[in-house]
């Protein structure tokens, strides 16, 4: 087993590599850039985090372009080079593009991920600051899946083809197609005060006076403020591990053993919990680590937009729209390394749940 977790440790470098050149070579033909933005705001055109520096639409900046032919950046008309120059250097750009790349590898190995450009913040810091939100929505999100479609596909496998069976499976598919953010617009509108009632918050993850309740009332505030967004993020979720126990009981359940179990007088619930389950549950418990991860970096992106809810997946995006490279690629770097580490640990789950099963005897 050590031979197999080392050679998968040694190929996450080179994966980890490849991921951060390709976006690092994207970044490099992408339009717009960080000293494109501090232009834009110097010449009054920057929207915001949504504005798109650089694009085509801007009648302004084409026409600063046609005017300074020579110059490299839109909107750059009437500024002094030394300006631009110096505006190069602070964000690293007055260096080629490998050099750039070679200093953010050596400066990555060691998770030094920089400054923000427009936050003027450590990144790791700010990363830091956004994971207790991310972390509450991946958690309970998984959580509460998991409770819900285990239960939910064990049933529905004892039960196949009845009308239960039928009924539950509409839901689960019309749950699982319409998107997240769709239900939590839809939540928002009714139980939020956007047009009907005002039962719960819609924005944020504790009220106003938060730091002066009990230690009661502060678990209590909390997981009202959680209802809404963990109740968008779940109507979508479980469809996937509810389809995948059901089909995983189903699969044991017509088994020779459990037929040799039903044979020797064992009562249904002996022969489903005592010999069924653990087989049965092998792939569902093993691909928990990452469920939980997807959710915690990709599912909750709009609906931390949506709730107002200061996370990890917003500060990604607005980060992206800023151009804010250092935090993008901390955060891809981050995600990728977790990624690979959850990988390695959904497949050693296996082997905990099922120690017949041996990776030293197959390649990675």
């Amino acid at each position: 087993m050590f031979a197999y977790i080392a050679r998968r440790v040694l190929l996450m470098i080179p994966t980890v590599f490849g991921i951060l050149l390709i976006s690092f070579a994207i970044v490099q033909f992408a339009p717009g850039g960080p000293v494109e933005r501090v232009i834009a705001q110097l010449q009054g055109l920057d929207q915001g985090a949504t504005a798109r520096i650089g694009g085509g639409g801007n009648d302004m900046g084409a026409a600063a372009q046609q005017q300074s032919g020579d110059q490299r950046y839109r909107g750059a008309q009437g500024l002094d080079p030394k300006f631009i120059a110096e505006l190069e250097k602070q964000f690293g750009f007055d260096k080629p593009a490998p050099e750039r790349f070679w200093i953010m590898l050596k400066n990555y190995l060691t998770f030094d991920f920089g400054r923000s450009y427009f936050r003027d913040t450590p990144v790791l810091k700010l990363i830091g600051e956004k994971l207790p939100v991310s972390i509450s929505l991946g958690l309970w999100m998984t959580l509460i899946s998991y409770l819900i479609s285990i239960p939910l596909g064990i049933q529905k496998a004892v039960s196949d083809g009845s009308r239960f069976d039928v009924v539950t499976s509409a839901f689960v598919i019309v749950g699982y197609a319409i998107p997240g953010f769709l239900f939590a617009v839809l939540l928002v509108i009714l139980f939020a005060g956007g047009s009907f009632l005002q039962i719960f918050p819609s924005r944020g993850l504790t009220s106003d006076g938060w730091s002066q309740l009990s230690w009661a009332g502060k678990v209590l505030d909390y997981l009202w403020h959680l209802v809404l967004p963990v109740t968008a993020l779940v109507l979508g979720s479980f469809a996937t591990s509810t389809f995948l126990t059901k089909n995983s009981f189903l699969d044991e359940i017509r088994k020779q053993y459990v037929m040799t179990a039903r044979m020797k007088g064992l009562t249904e619930n002996q022969v489903l919990y005592g010999h069924v389950f653990r087989n049965a549950m092998m792939i569902v418990i093993s691909g928990f680590p990452g469920a939980f991860i997807g959710a915690f970096f990709t599912g909750s992106l709009l609906i931390e937009n949506i709730f107002s809810l200061d996370g990890l997946g917003l500060l990604t995006y607005e980060s992206v729209m800023n151009r804010d490279y250092p935090v993008v690629f901390a955060n891809i770097y981050i995600l990728a390394l977790v990624g690979l580490v959850i990988n390695l640990l959904s497949d050693l789950t296996y082997t905990w749940i099922d120690p017949r099963i041996d990776f030293e005897t197959r390649d990675v």
